[in-house]
Parts: structure tokens; C-alpha cells; sequence
């Protein structure tokens, strides 16, 4: 069995099909049955002091990722060691990557967007990003557009096919469980400060190699391979975010455009730096091109996968 061609047959199922609404209509899908497990956690346990919520937050965590981690090797255990065994753990990887879904949905951001429906766009683009898009203009749902492609692109595919490739279904849905958990409880505000400060952490570690991988695909995949390395090297650590910074720096030289800077935030503006502030602003079709960057940077990743599965 081959955990690296499980996960190039995930990412094809992924791209052909994505994730078909009727199934989601009929059982869901395996992220949110772990985001409603986190939802009745945080909600029964994210009480008590400073100290009793950061406790709480780390075993509520553990119980989660742990879970999972073990019903897919229950599931992992169960599977032949042979191509047809490859073929069912690709299958079951399959939920968590999200190449078309994250295509899709920037795709719906550019549509309006070209229409000049700025109510169309603030809906869709919320649906890819934190921050109130009532407060964004055209360029600023752009700009908020291109850097969650580049941030989901390591977070949504290129880490869990990286965890995959490595430890198979436990790697890939443990992944998947730690990231939902960041990105539900994961937060610096009142609620989940302590409470969620070890998913926080936990997701930053694994993120730390997939996130530069993700930086090096976009840098060497765009039309400037040595200037787009220098700028994410120098950029990257401008981010709030250790990892984020990294892929949005590439993505931002690549397209010689600036990305970040200040942003609302839970109704308070934030002065985040300016990345790759020497670039130009970002325009509608910077959108098409960032995609084209995002679909050869996958391809060349898949090549990567290849290459190894071969060489090993």
C-alpha cells in the first residue's frame, strides 16, 4: 500500500467530483462531524479561570485529535496491503483536500466582482475569510480574496496531502482535526484566548512545513522564481502568523501585487504591515492569475508526490 499514490488518487477524485451536495445534504461531511464535536466540548467545558480553561482547552483537544486519529487507524488496519487497499485509503482521503472546493469558491468571488456587483462579492468572499466584508471596497475583497487562496491552499491541501503522503488516513484526518480546531477555537478574543490557545500552537507546528512548501511551490511556479523567493524569505515575517506570511509573500511577488495591510477585525482596524508593499494594487483579473499560479503550483506538487513515491 502507498500512502503517496492514496493521496495523488485523493486529489484527483477531489478535482473531478469535489464534494457532490448531495452527499453533504445526505451525511455531511467528516469535518463538520468534527466540528460538532468540538462545538459540544467548548460549549460543556470552556468555563473557569485563565488557568482552568487552558487545562480544559488541551484535553478537549487531545480527546478530539486522539479519537480521530485512532478510528482511522482502526480504518487504515482494516485495508489490504495492495493497490486495491491503496485505491479505498485514496478514496477515504478524499474528504480532506479541498482543491476544487477552494477553486470554486474564488471563482464565485471574481464572478461579481467583473460584474461590478460589490454586494455579490462581499457575500461570496465571506465565505472564504474572517473579517467583516461590509468594510471592504472592490480592491480590499480582492486583496482578501488572493490571500485566503494562498493561505488555504497550504492549510486545505498541500498540508494535508503532506500528512497524508507521510502517515496515510491517520496523518491526513488528524491534520484536518487539528486545523478545525484552530479554526474554530483557535482565536485571540475573550471567548477562546485560553481555551484554545494549545489548538492554536498545535496548528501552527504542523502547519510550519507544509506552509513554506506551499511558499516554494508558488515562488518557483510564477514568472520570477529568484525575486519571489528573496521577497517571501524577507516578507513572510511581516505576517501575524508564523506560517500564513509564506505563501502569501510568493503569491504577492508572483503577481507583483501588495497583499495584507490594515484590515477590520471584529469591528477594530488592525495595522497589519503591507506585504510586498513595492507591488502594485490588486486588480479583478489578479484574481484569474492567482489561480493559474494556485493550479500549476498543485500540478507541480502532485509531480513532487510522484517523483518520491518513485524514488522510494
Amino acid at each position: 500500500m502507498s500512502f503517496i499514490f492514496a493521496m495523488l488518487i485523493a486529489v484527483l477524485i477531489d478535482i473531478i467530483i469535489g464534494w457532490p451536495k448531495m452527499i453533504y445534504r445526505k451525511i455531511g461531511h467528516p469535518v463538520t462531524w468534527v466540528g460538532h464535536c468540538i462545538f459540544a466540548l467548548e460549549a460543556r467545558f470552556n468555563t473557569g479561570s485563565a488557568r482552568a480553561q487552558r487545562v480544559n482547552g488541551i484535553v478537549t483537544a487531545l480527546v478530539i485529535i486522539l479519537g480521530v486519529i485512532l478510528v482511522a487507524f482502526f480504518l487504515l488496519a482494516l485495508l489490504p496491503k495492495s493497490i486495491f487497499g491503496t485505491i479505498i485509503l485514496g478514496i477515504l482521503a478524499w474528504p480532506f483536500v479541498a482543491v476544487r472546493s477552494l477553486h470554486e469558491h474564488v471563482r464565485a468571488i471574481e464572478a461579481p466582482l467583473r460584474n461590478d456587483d460589490i454586494k455579490e462579492a462581499r457575500y461570496a468572499v465571506s465565505m472564504i475569510v474572517g473579517r467583516n466584508p461590509e468594510a471592504l471596497d472592490a480592491r480590499g475583497i480582492i486583496r482578501a480574496t488572493i490571500e485566503s487562496l494562498a493561505e488555504n491552499t497550504s492549510d486545505g491541501i498541500i498540508a494535508p496531502l503532506f500528512w497524508g503522503a507521510l502517515l496515510g488516513l491517520p496523518g491526513i484526518a488528524g491534520y484536518k482535526t487539528i486545523n478545525t480546531l484552530d479554526s474554530m477555537i483557535g482565536h485571540k478574543n475573550d471567548r477562546y484566548l485560553h481555551f484554545g490557545r494549545f489548538s492554536a500552537i498545535t496548528d501552527d507546528v504542523v502547519n510550519w512545513i507544509p506552509a513554506r512548501i506551499t511558499g516554494l511551490l508558488f515562488a518557483l511556479c510564477g514568472p520570477a522564481p529568484k525575486p519571489s523567493l528573496k521577497t517571501m524569505c524577507i516578507d513572510a515575517k511581516l505576517h501575524r502568523s508564523p506560517n500564513a506570511g509564506w505563501p502569501e509573500a510568493a503569491m504577492a511577488a508572483s503577481l507583483n501585487i501588495s497583499l495584507s495591510g490594515p484590515r477590520i477585525y471584529n469591528d477594530e482596524l488592525t495595522e497589519e504591515p503591507w506585504i510586498h508593499a513595492k507591488g502594485r494594487d490588486a486588480i479583478t483579473s489578479d484574481i484569474s492569475e492567482a489561480l493559474q499560479l494556485y493550479r500549476r503550483s498543485i500540478l507541480a506538487f502532485m509531480g513532487l508526490l510522484i517523483a518520491t513515491a518513485t524514488i522510494g
